[in-house]
Parts: structure tokens; C-alpha cells; sequence
């Protein structure tokens, strides 16, 4: 099993290095855009066929423009019926009145946490009266822990088929990311954000 698990692996980076940067901008992309797609599998693959460092920059430069798509997606109105769905739900109301006058620190931080639903983020602030700058300050600062810390995960994911402590490393960090995710979330709904 662990074989055929490093063969899928071995193939799928062969194809992204062949096609070369824009298929891992690509896959990114599509992520940001889809969020049933796993994100610290791309980045991990990225990491993998580009290097730690052009894995990131590629991975941080494609959520973002994923990011921004899904955002002028829903400020300009795509999809009409989804659009009035989606506003006048009472949690996307809420998210979107706490986006608009949320500090641009707290707006980071919530980015920049992993387990926080980005693509909530993007269409809340889409239809929401944030400004693009404030919006996009805090994607760039906020996707960069995201990358990494997905990228770190990942990767170590995949090295963790040969070596179980890694796993155990995996599992612990990923407990307390979450743990932290779970202390915004609760900051969020006392300030009135569930």
C-alpha cells in the first residue's frame, strides 16, 4: 500500500513538473475557488515538485488570486439568485457586518488561522462594504501562515508513509491549530460573529 501510495505521488508530481508553475498555480487556484479540494495536498505537491521555496511563493501567490477571484465573484454579483441567497442568510449577514468594520489586525488573524472556512471569508467580504485594501492587506498577510503552515502539514504528511513519529508530530500540531482556530471562534461569537 505505502508503494502504490509513493507511485500515485511520484506520478501526479511528474505530470505538475511537466506542465511546470502554472499547473501548481492552477491547482491552487481551482482550491480557493472549490473548497471540497485539499488545500495541503496541493501545497504539499507544490512543495515537492518546486522546493520549499518556489512551492510557497507559487502556493501563496495562487490562493491569493483564488482569494480575490471569489471575492469580485460575489462584490460584482455573480450568479444573481446565489447572490440574494446568500445575503440575506442570517450567519452570512452577521459574518459580513463584523467583516465590514472588523480592524484589519483581527481580520488577519482570522485568515491566518487554518481550520477558518476561507471561503466563507471570501464571500462575506465580497458582499460586504470592506475596501479592497483592507481585504487584500489581510489576505497577503494572513496566506502566508496559511501556506506555510498547510505546507509544513502536507509534506510531512507524505514523508509520514516512511516515518509514523512524523505523524505523531502531524497529529499534534494539527491539535493545536485547531485548538487555536476554536479560541477565535469563541472570541468571534462573543463579539457577536457565529
Amino acid at each position: 500500500m505505502v508503494e502504490t501510495l509513493e507511485n500515485i505521488i511520484e506520478t501526479i508530481t511528474d505530470v505538475i513538473r511537466n506542465i511546470g508553475p502554472l499547473a501548481g498555480f492552477i491547482i491552487i487556484i481551482l482550491e480557493s475557488i472549490i473548497p471540497i479540494l485539499p488545500l495541503a495536498a496541493f501545497i504539499a505537491l507544490n512543495n515537492i515538485v518546486f522546493g520549499p521555496f518556489f512551492g510557497f511563493i507559487i502556493s501563496w501567490i495562487g490562493t491569493i488570486i483564488g482569494c480575490l477571484l471569489s471575492f469580485y465573484a460575489f462584490r460584482l454579483g455573480f450568479s444573481k439568485k446565489l447572490y440574494a441567497r446568500v445575503k440575506t442568510d442570517g450567519k452570512v449577514r452577521k459574518i459580513m457586518n463584523y467583516i465590514s468594520k472588523v480592524p484589519i489586525a483581527r481580520l488577519t488573524l482570522l485568515i491566518a488561522v487554518p481550520f477558518t472556512p476561507a471561503f466563507a471569508i471570501n464571500i462575506a467580504s465580497g458582499l460586504s462594504k470592506i475596501s479592497f485594501k483592507k481585504y487584500f492587506v489581510s489576505i497577503l498577510i494572513g496566506k502566508l501562515s496559511i501556506v506555510y503552515f498547510w505546507g509544513y502539514i502536507g509534506s510531512s504528511l507524505i514523508e509520514s508513509i516512511k516515518d509514523p513519529i512524523i505523524l505523531i508530530r502531524i497529529v499534534i500540531m494539527v491539535g493545536i491549530t485547531y485548538s487555536l482556530s476554536l479560541f477565535v471562534q469563541k472570541y468571534l461569537e462573543m463579539k457577536g460573529v457565529k
